[in-house]
């Protein structure tokens, strides 16, 4: 059996932080980090590197912390803030990954909760290996 062909693929995915403190911040990064995982079926060894964003109105804390704590501990992950760019959705972390995953695994982005606002064409399915959301914690609760 031959073994199956890995190449690098960027996973992306949002979410919308309670408030602008460290737990909240932390916690943000932690669901997201959790969500592109479980989505994408990765290994923190599959993971290259990391970039996180945060809105302005995020200043308390790095998300990156939320990503050690779900275990990218020695994932390169570089933080930044998010232009000043008008939006309805605040205290918004985003993240781009940059994965090894099987040449045929379709990618699942993660945009929770409020976050699905900033990209609803890929809420839902993944239908072409580019769309993908998963559902807020209200849902998941249900």
């Amino acid at each position: 059996m031959q073994p199956t062909q890995r190449v690098v693929k960027a996973i992306r995915g949002a979410v919308c932080a309670e408030s602008n403190t460290p737990e909240a911040i932390e916690r943000a990064g932690r669901r997201l980090v959790e969500a592109v995982t479980r989505l994408n079926d990765l290994a923190p060894e599959d993971v290259i590197s990391a970039i996180f964003t945060a809105t302005p109105d995020l200043d308390a804390q790095f998300p990156a912390v939320g990503a050690r704590e779900a275990g990218w501990g020695d994932v390169a992950i570089l933080c930044a803030q998010e232009m000043a760019v008008p939006s309805p959705v605040r205290r918004c972390v985003r993240l781009l990954v940059h994965a090894y995953l099987p040449l045929d695994r379709p990618v699942r982005h993660a945009y929770l909760d409020e976050a699905v606002a900033l990209r609803p064409d890929r809420a839902g399915a993944p239908d072409d290996g580019h769309a993908g959301s998963v559902p807020s914690r209200s849902s998941e609760r249900s």
